[in-house]
Formats: structure tokens, C-alpha cells, sequence
């Protein structure tokens, strides 16, 4: 506690740091308003009129160092879901949201809990992030714990695929996700603006509202948004285990989900730049599908500061300061409500970043990021380790980025140091580890002809192993395993090398990526059939062991998409096909493997109305591990939207229709630890209406 109150100290400070670097560049600010770095959203005078707030165009990628377009990302693979698309594509959960993205699979535990997949890897190996910063929940841990970040108020949702990954943390070798909600104002807006949003869906009576407000009082910005959503158990197609008809059929047992969410922040906002705090809260209540039918009580509460200045000093474009606290607990219960282990994670993350003005024609950022957290995973009961002891995790990172053009090649390098010491409590007697970490990047653009880019990327990147890695040690009744760490395990080493070649302007735009990941020390769980009775706790044998492991791992795969005038009015369409596959060295397939997926999506806008039909077919995924048995069925998955705006007394009225799975498919992702007992919802028709002013 000691070292936390130190944080938060230090949080204050820099942020009141910062009002005297603003105050005293003032005068020199206001001259350099038109040359702020276009990272940055420009300001109001406070003696202008404001004008209503333009929203920022989709295609910014805000977690790349230079908040650059998707369209030029060869050197950091991207993707931006914002505006209609991501409504289209709303899910109960993040993963479900994202889930036919290229390269992007998801968990898909039950409708509560489904965490994002990307080329293949899964957990603590994709960084998700809520504005640039760490969500610090305990997703990573198992797949039946729900991402504690709500999409349905966001602005978007980044993808970024590749090295660019590694600045927000060396354990982002398979990439991140950030999602953008404007907690923190960075603009004034002359009048009141935002969006309200409600939905029902028929497969689960899914009742969905949610809404996002902005406002401004003289140079304080302030902005308000919320979420409710409330689930029945879906319905499915057949039975829950295929072909048996045994098990449960219409609906699946114990798929409820019941999420609220609430956050709020304000800003002071001047031609020098901004300094703003947010607040949120988030309760999700949702169901184990499996037969045990225990369910999960998620709270999690956010604090966030978020400070810019820009051009403080000479040779300085921008200076950044960043400050989280999350306290995060979930508590698994049976299904008569007997609580069985509490989650506990509390995190303190800082970041402070600078960006320098050209320097021998190198642009570039660097900061420093540092992250204390406090994980438990104990009994409800005896308050004494059930799962995982309390231990305590630091870490401390330097970082770099650069970028310089050389004629018509666009240079980049990225360099990250981290020191992470993981700290068990005494009493469990089990050994402190301490990791040194270096992960780094190159790449070059060569912009051949205007509108085309051939890229070429090479990236080192590690990993410390999570604390249920090392020191997990009981029983896990949502997932109905035994977990068994290894306090030896060794840092992961991943050697990543990617070709990317695209086409980013006309009516016709195409791009396709080659990669290849080779991993050393790839910690992976696997079960050998045996079962554990859990200290007598379960003398039927219901806990399957699960031992976390080590072995050297290649995973390499392909995307590809081609479009035509895509979001533009007329026709548009698009194709697009990825595949992945990942071994172990001598030891067969990585576990929980996505299947090759290809595609086809066409789009029809014109005037007031848009439409739109996806269709998604996935292949038969045999690539087994050893010690896996169920081979994923093949499935088409058709998708359809329809929807129609209109302008009533200056408010912006959008009325939508969407259907999934229209041929009632009997979907199961190879990804997902519960393929043969869960599969996705049947047919699904979601109708609403959303407003915009």
C-alpha cells in the first residue's frame, strides 16, 4: 500500500507538473496551435465561438505513435472498426464483436466471456487496452472470464497485428486491442452532443441500451456514457453436444448474461493542450455454460488522468502523461450461489511519453511505463489460497520508436527494455522471480508508386509468464480443471518476421499479409487425461489436470482482402480469406488452433438506406494437439443488415435491422476450450433504432 500511495502521489505531482509547464508556455503555445503534432485534437479558444464537434475520422489509428491513418499501416498491420460498421457488428462481448475480423478469431465461452484470438494466440499474448492503457482485469488468466471493457460505448475499437504491439508492453506478441470510449475529453464542442442507442434481440431476448453525452462549460469539457444489457439463455440450433441427444437442446443451459456500466470524465482543455481525469464503473453477471452451471459476479471500478501538452520546451513536439487505477474482483459461485473463489486484481499503471521534433531526420517517441499490480485468486470460504496466492507484480519499461522517410522508403525501429519481478506472498513458500526483458522492431515502406506499399517487418519481442503461470496450484470450478503452474518456467522469445503488400487508393483497394512466428519457450496448457479430486473436495473426479508448459512453437499464416468503393455510395464489395497454424517443435499442433476462414461481404447505400450481407465460411479444423479428440465442423455463417436514417427536428435518426447466422448454422469455433458442449447462438434477428445529435 505503501508503494501505491507513492504512486498516486507521483500521479498528482506530474499532473500539477503539468500546469506549470502549460502556464509558463502559454503565450508560445498559443503562437504554435496550427503546428501541433497531428496526433493531437486541436482546441478551442476559450474567446472563440465553438463550433459543433467533428468527429474524428475512423481510419486514425490512435495507438500508433503518430496517430496515423489505417490505410498507411503496412509497417504496423491495422484495422479501425467505428461508426455503423462497429454497430453492425455489437456483441454481448469484445470477442464476439471482433470475431470476424481478419486474423481475429475469439475464446467464445459462453456469451458472457469471449476474449479475442489474434493468429492464433490467445491470453496474456494480445494486449487489450481502454485508451491506451491496460483494462487490468483477470481475462488473461482463463477463457470464462469476461474482458472488462465495454464496446458498446465506444467511439472504435483498434486492432493492430504486428511490432507496433510492443510499446504498450513486451507481452503483446500477438498484438492488442484498444478501445476508444472519449472518457477524457480532448476537444470543447459548442453544444451538447453524443448518441443513445437501443436493441432487442430475438435468440436471447437480448435488451440493449446505451448511451454517449459530451458537453462543454466554458474550457472544461465533460462527457457522460453508459451501458445496460440483459440476456436470456440463447437459443441453439440443435444439441449442445453435437449429435447427442441427451444433452440440452433449444436453448443452452446457463448462457445469461446481465452487464451495466457507468463511466464519466472532464477536462480542461486550452491551445496548449489538455489535462482530464475520468471515473468508471462496470457489473457483469453472467453463466458458466457448462455442467457444473456456476456463474460469475464481476465489479470492477477505473480511475484515469490523462494530460497533454504540446510544444512544452524546444525540440519537443508533445508531452504525454498517463495514469490508471483499477480495482477489479469477480467472485465464481456454484449454482446455488455458494461462492467458491474470489479474483482479486489491483493495478497502478503510469505512463509518460514524449514526442521529439525531427532529429537528423528521424521522428520519433519515447517514454518510460511502469505497472504494480496485486493478484489473489483464493477461497471464499477460509480466505487461504484456492487457485493462485496473492502475489505482487512490478514492472518497469523504457521505450522508443522512430521513424524516417528515405526517398520513397519509409524507415522504422522500436526498442522496449522491461524489468517484471513477480513476488509470491511469504507464507505460500513458493520462490520470487525476476525477468529481463528486450524486445524490439524494424521495418521499411517502399511506397513504389503512389497508392501502393511493399512492406517488410522483423521484430524480437518477450515475455515474463503471468503469475497463474508460475504459481497456479487448485482447482478451477468454472472450467471444472485442476491448474498447475511451474515456478521454473522460462521468459517466452518470439522471432517474428512479416511481408505486406497493399493497395490504398481508387475505388479498388486490395492488401495481404505473410507472417511467421517463431517462439522460444512457448508456454502452453495441456491436460494428460488424468483427473484430481482437489484435496477430497471432488471425489467424483471432475477436475481434469492442467499443467502449464513449455516448448518452442512456430506459428505462420496468411490474410488477404480485396474491396471495391467499400463504405462508399452505390455497391461496394469485399472478399477476404486468413489462415493460421501453429506447432510445436517435434511435439504436433498447438492447442485451440483457428480454422482457415474466406469470405465474401456486399454492401448497397443510396440516399437514407444502407444494406449489407456477409458470408463466412470456416473449414474443418483437424489440426489436433496430441492431446486433443474433437475435430471442429466446417460452417457457413450468413450475416445481413438493413437500415434507414432520417433527420427529425435536427436530430439524426437511424432505425436497423440486423440478422446472424441466418441458415441457423450449428457454429463451433475451434478456438474455444468448449467446442463440443457450446456452440454459438442459432438465428438471430436484432432490431433498434439510435440517435445521433
Amino acid at each position: 500500500m505503501a508503494f501505491q500511495r507513492q504512486l498516486i502521489a507521483t500521479a498528482v505531482l506530474s499532473a500539477l507538473a503539468t500546469w506549470s509547464i502549460a502556464a509558463s508556455a502559454q503565450t508560445a503555445a498559443n503562437d504554435a496551435t496550427t503546428t501541433a503534432a497531428p496526433s493531437t485534437p486541436a482546441a478551442i479558444p476559450a474567446t472563440s465561438t465553438a463550433p459543433a464537434q467533428q468527429a474524428l475520422q475512423p481510419i486514425v489509428v490512435t495507438a500508433t505513435p503518430f496517430a496515423s491513418q489505417e490505410d498507411v499501416q503496412v509497417l504496423t498491420p491495422a484495422k479501425v472498426i467505428a461508426g455503423d460498421e462497429l454497430r453492425n457488428k455489437l456483441g454481448n462481448s469484445l470477442g464476439d464483436t471482433l470475431s470476424s475480423e481478419l486474423g481475429v478469431t475469439a475464446s467464445a465461452f459462453g456469451a458472457g466471456a469471449s476474449r479475442p484470438i489474434i493468429r492464433g494466440m490467445e491470453g496474456p499474448r494480445v494486449m487489450i487496452l481502454q485508451n491506451g492503457m491496460g483494462v487490468s482485469d483477470v481475462s488473461t488468466v482463463s477463457n470464462d472470464h469476461a474482458v472488462s471493457t465495454e464496446a458498446a460505448t465506444a467511439r472504435q475499437i483498434e486492432i493492430l497485428r504486428g511490432p507496433a504491439a510492443l510499446l504498450y508492453g513486451s507481452g503483446a506478441i500477438g498484438g492488442l486491442i484498444n478501445v476508444v470510449n472519449d472518457r477524457i475529453p480532448t476537444e470543447l464542442v459548442g453544444k451538447p452532443t453524443g448518441t443513445v442507442e437501443g436493441r432487442y434481440g430475438t435468440v436471447d431476448g437480448e435488451k440493449n441500451g446505451s448511451f454517449s453525452l459530451d458537453t462543454s462549460a466554458g474550457q472544461i469539457g465533460l462527457h457522460l456514457d453508459g451501458n445496460y444489457r440483459d440476456t436470456d439463455n440463447y437459443k441453439i440450433p440443435g444439441n449442445a453436444r453435437q449429435g447427442d441427444s441427451s444433452s440440452a437442446s433449444g436453448r443452452l443451459p446457463n448462457s445469461f448474461t446481465h452487464e451495466t456500466s457507468l463511466g464519466l470524465g472532464a477536462s480542461y482543455v486550452a491551445n496548449w493542450g489538455y489535462v482530464g481525469v475520468s471515473a468508471s464503473t462496470l457489473d457483469d453477471h453472467y453463466g458458466i455454460p457448462t455442467s457444473e452451471m456456476s456463474f460469475i459476479d464481476l465489479h470492477q471500478n477505473r480511475y484515469d488522468i490523462d494530460t497533454v501538452v504540446n510544444n512544452p520546451f524546444a525540440g519537443i513536439e508533445k508531452f504525454r502523461f498517463r495514469f490508471g487505477y483499477t480495482d477489479y474482483t469477480h467472485i465464481e459461485k456454484q449454482q446455488d450461489g455458494t461462492p467458491n473463489t474470489v479474483f482479486s486484481n489491483r493495478v497502478l499503471q503510469t505512463r509518460w511519453e514524449l514526442t521529439h521534433a525531427p532529429l537528423a531526420g528521424w521522428h520519433g517517441t519515447f517514454g518510460v511505463q511502469t505497472e504494480q499490480g496485486n493478484y489473489s485468486a483464493l477461497s471464499a470460504t477460509s480466505g487461504t489460497s484456492e487457485l493462485t496466492p496473492p502475489t505482487r507484480s512490478t514492472s518497469f519499461a523504457g521505450f522508443l520508436v522512430e521513424e524516417r522517410q528515405f526517398g520513397q522508403v519509409l524507415a522504422s525501429a522500436g526498442l522496449r527494455a522491461e524489468s517484471v519481478n513477480r513476488r509470491p506472498d511469504g507464507g505460500s513458500g513458493l520462490p520470487g522471480r525476476d525477468f529481463s526483458l528486450l524486445s524490439w522492431s524494424t521495418g521499411a515502406l517502399w511506397s513504389f508508386q503512389p497508392g501502393y506499399g511493399l512492406g517488410l517487418t522483423y521484430s524480437l519481442a518477450q515475455r515474463a509468464p503471468t503469475v497463474e503461470e508460475l504459481y497456479s496450484n487448485g482447482p478451477h470450478e468454472s472450467t471444472s480443471t485442476f491448474d498447475i503452474g511451474d515456478n521454473q518456467l522460462k521468459k517466452e522469445t518470439s522471432h517474428n518476421i512479416e511481408l505486406s503488400l497493399q493497395k490504398t487508393e481508387g475505388l479498388v483497394r486490395w492488401k495481404g499479409n505473410l507472417y511467421r512466428n517463431k517462439v522460444s519457450n512457448y508456454i502452453y496448457g495441456r491436460t494428460n487425461g488424468q483427473v484430481d479430486d482437489a484435496g477430497n473436495a471432488d471425489p467424483d473426479g471432475e477436475f481434469t489436470q492442467r499443467f502449464w508448459s513449455q516448448g518452442d512453437a512456430t506459428i505462420r499464416g496468411a490474410e488477404a482482402e480485396l474491396s471495391y468503393n467499400w463504405n462508399g455510395e452505390g455497391m461496394s464489395g469485399r472478399v477476404f480469406a486468413d489462415t493460421s497454424r501453429g506447432t510445436l517443435d517435434n511435439l504436433g499442433n498447438l492447442p485451440l488452433q483457428p480454422a482457415t476462414r474466406y469470405g465474401i461481404e456486399l454492401g448497397y447505400k443510396t440516399g437514407p438506406w444502407a444494406s449489407g450481407m456477409k458470408v463466412l465460411r470456416a473449414q474443418k479444423q483437424d489440426r489436433l494437439a496430441s492431446f486433443e479428440t474433437y475435430e471442429t465442423p466446417s460452417y457457413t455463417q450468413v450475416d445481413a443488415n438493413l437500415s434507414y436514417t432520417q433527420r427529425l427536428n435536427g436530430v439524426k435518426l437511424t432505425w436497423f435491422a440486423l440478422a446472424r447466422n441466418l441458415l441457423n448454422q450449428d457454429i463451433r469455433l475451434s478456438s474455444s476450450v468448449l467446442r463440443e458442449t457450446v456452440p454459438l447462438g442459432g438465428r438471430n434477428f436484432i432490431v433498434g433504432v439510435r440517435t445521433s445529435f
